[in-house]
């Protein structure tokens, strides 16, 4: 194609290009940035939206693809799959659905780089060149099928509990250390195809012996992480192909997941490798625990109605019973209800509730609440001392005492919501079972505390018909 512009322009064109690609990653940079506030993370996915969408459209003409048809149809098929999931995907399984698109974007880097090393003879690639080839081949081996046993722990048909063989770390580390050392021989002698197919075949089943022995309560560290190899598969791939874009745009998505992977763990009071080697939590009994001699409060919408009616300040904190109930809706409707009668509403977020980074600030946009309604766990938590009512919808290890008061607990360190600090603590809840890290919690036998046993939506709505009754 850019043999039929003027040959002035052509001798500018590659420098053209690469102002383009800076102008592309201009863009991903600011929409990055703009992701880190509930308020203009639409326009940050815009933003970063349109500069893939320029750095699309100028390596076509960079590299003179001229037959589209395959790319018309990839395009094609990408984007009715897409609208599809945006459209039939609800919002409890939007961590499946992140942990899937973690996956394709690891595997789609690891077949790149295995078709550009199989389109050109290896001869013509340098030791940087198949350093990085296999390194791409590694990386988005791992991410691909790491993320999709991801996928089947939060979808349930993977046990959410740690499935490890005797000695499993060290197995894994065994096998990582080895495929380490086949990428060194692949860069050593490419020719030698049984090399390359060892390390692919390897590097899947270490994303599976990975991911696999970890538990369900570590799943939103693991995401992130896996969105973390993605982006690092992806700029591993770029220097393959030679694309300063996908290289920059790699690198930017690999330090994002690392950096909230690191908020994560501080969140959970844990280290990665404590993660990864340590983990702990699954998906808990539908039945009710045992709970011993221990007594519990129960209440019903009417008082429930009456003590959040006539208090000064409430405090919501959600968590992924609120998804998956998917009572956002309603109690937004509830939260408006209050404040007509005066009450201070706020929703407390804490790093890790939901299955994913920022689940439940998407599940509270999705309703329409206001973003300066929502605040995160450091800004929240001196407020507890002043509330009349928190209301716990769904939420559970992430408010668990136990994590300041226990040190034999799993959790203890963790940083929670000080909901203990309120007045009074009213928890929605199915049944007395644990939370998604399998340990039950003493704020639901104290004194201050009471449960409102039902679905989260069933139960709003009843909260929102007593408040209603009470005009």
């Amino acid at each position: 194609m850019s043999q039929f512009l003027p040959e002035a322009f052509q001798s500018f064109l590659p420098n053209l290009i690469q102002i383009f690609y800076l102008i592309a990653t201009g863009f991903f940079i600011v929409g990055i940035k703009r992701l880190g506030s509930p308020a203009t993370a639409r326009s940050g996915n815009q933003l970063a939206s349109l500069g893939m969408l320029i750095g699309v459209a100028v390596t076509l003409f960079d590299r003179e693809i001229i037959a589209f048809e395959f790319i018309i149809a990839g395009v094609i098929i990408g984007a009715l799959i897409g609208v599809f999931a945006a459209k039939k995907v609800q919002m409890t399984a939007m961590p499946e659905m992140v942990a899937i698109f973690n996956g394709f974007g690891g595997g789609a880097s690891a077949l790149v780089a295995w078709g550009e090393f199989t389109r050109l003879a290896p001869a013509t690639f340098d030791t940087q060149g198949l350093v990085t080839t296999g390194l791409s081949i590694l990386i988005g081996s791992i991410t691909f099928t790491g993320s999709f046993i991801a996928f089947g722990k939060l979808k349930g048909f993977i046990g959410g509990g740690r499935i490890a063989l005797p000695g499993q770390n060290y197995i894994n580390l065994l096998l990582t250390a080895v495929a380490l050392g086949l990428v060194g021989w692949f860069a050593v002698d490419p020719e030698y195809q049984l090399v390359f197919w060892l390390l692919f075949s390897l590097a899947l089943l270490i994303g599976v012996l990975t991911v696999l022995p970890i538990g369900g309560a570590d799943m939103p560290v693991v995401i992130s992480l896996l969105n973390s190899y993605s982006g690092i598969a992806a700029s591993m791939a770029g220097f393959v192909l030679g694309n300063n874009l996908l290289i920059i745009s790699g690198a930017l998505v690999g330090a994002a997941g690392l950096i909230l992977t690191n908020i994560m763990c501080k969140a959970m009071n844990r280290t990665l490798w404590n993660v990864l080697f340590g983990a702990f939590g699954g998906v808990p009994d539908a039945g009710e625990t045992d709970t011993g001699d221990k007594s519990y409060q129960q209440t019903f919408a009417d008082d429930v109605a009456i003590q959040c009616a006539y208090a000064s300040k409430v405090v919501i904190t959600p968590g992924y019973g609120l998804a998956v109930a998917q009572a956002q809706h309603i109690l937004k409707e509830v939260a408006n209800m209050l404040e007509e009668r005066g009450v201070t509403v706020k929703f407390g977020i804490h790093p890790v509730a939901g299955r994913m980074p920022g689940h439940m600030n998407v599940l509270l946009a999705e309703a329409d609440v206001p973003y300066d309604q929502l605040y995160d766990m450091d800004e929240i938590n001196p407020e507890f001392k002043s509330t009349d009512v928190v209301l716990i919808i769904g939420a559970n290890d992430v408010v668990n005492p136990a994590a300041k008061t226990s040190p034999d607990s799993p959790i203890y360190g963790m940083p929670i919501l000080n909901v203990d600090d309120a007045k009074r603590t009213i928890v929605f809840k199915r049944s007395m079972s644990p939370g998604y890290a399998g340990i039950d919690n003493n704020l639901f036998y104290s004194d201050k505390n009471q449960m409102f046993f039902g679905d989260a939506k069933k139960s709003l709505q009843e909260l929102a018909t007593a408040l209603q009754d009470l005009d």
